[in-house]
């Protein structure tokens, strides 16, 4: 690091510089904190659909317990088409958002299948859904823990390194000027006593 000038300039600029990492210091704290809240819908969003998610096995089991039936073929029976999916900018981090899911079901016959396959297939594209949706809000919430980590990082540096370095600067450069002030005083009184020994 190259040494500091101890004057009065360096002075004003580390002046001024501490005085603009105090004010960018609040508002980088607040983005913090907004996208910490924002993290913490995304946990509990991803908490409710995986429940969602858990809850349709045992729902299929209620509804359905002819479906153990093997002879009924039900590979392939609903498939996902499409995903779309939008981004989202929040507070500077580009988030996934599902916006729809676009699923299909295998073309059947109604009178070769049993009548619970229908009901089947609503199950089956529910299911597809949540997944999907699961994937996205597990890249949204993984996105938003990498956010907060680099800017708690940012506000750390701020708050204990910028600001603490440049309080010290500043305060050697004062004790600096104060001595070079006070060695300036006596200088003026020794020359001013010289002067009065000489005439």
């Amino acid at each position: 690091m190259a040494r500091l000038a101890l004057n009065k300039s360096t002075l004003s600029k580390q002046t001024r510089q501490l005085k603009s990492y105090r004010e960018f210091l609040p508002s980088l704290d607040m983005k913090r904190r907004q996208l910490m809240a924002e993290r913490n819908q995304a946990r509990q969003a991803l908490q409710r659909l995986e429940r969602d998610f858990a809850g349709i096995d045992p729902l299929i089991a209620e509804h359905l317990p002819m479906l153990s039936n093997e002879r009924v073929e039900l590979t392939d029976l609903v498939r996902v088409v499409g995903v779309d999916i939008v981004e989202e900018n929040v507070m500077g981090t580009r988030l996934p958002l599902l916006n729809n899911v676009h699923v299909q079901v295998r073309d059947y016959s109604l009178l070769t299948k049993p009548h619970w396959v229908d009901r089947l297939a609503e199950y089956l594209m529910q299911a597809l859904e949540q997944r999907i949706a699961i994937q996205v809000a597990q890249q949204r919430l993984a996105l938003l823990e990498q956010a907060v980590l680099i800017i708690t990082q940012r506000v750390n540096l701020f708050d204990k390194v910028l600001i603490p370095r440049t309080q010290k600067t500043i305060k050697k450069i004062r004790i600096s000027l104060s001595d070079a002030e006070r060695d300036a005083v006596i200088r003026a009184k020794l020359a001013k006593s010289k002067k009065r020994q000489l005439s």
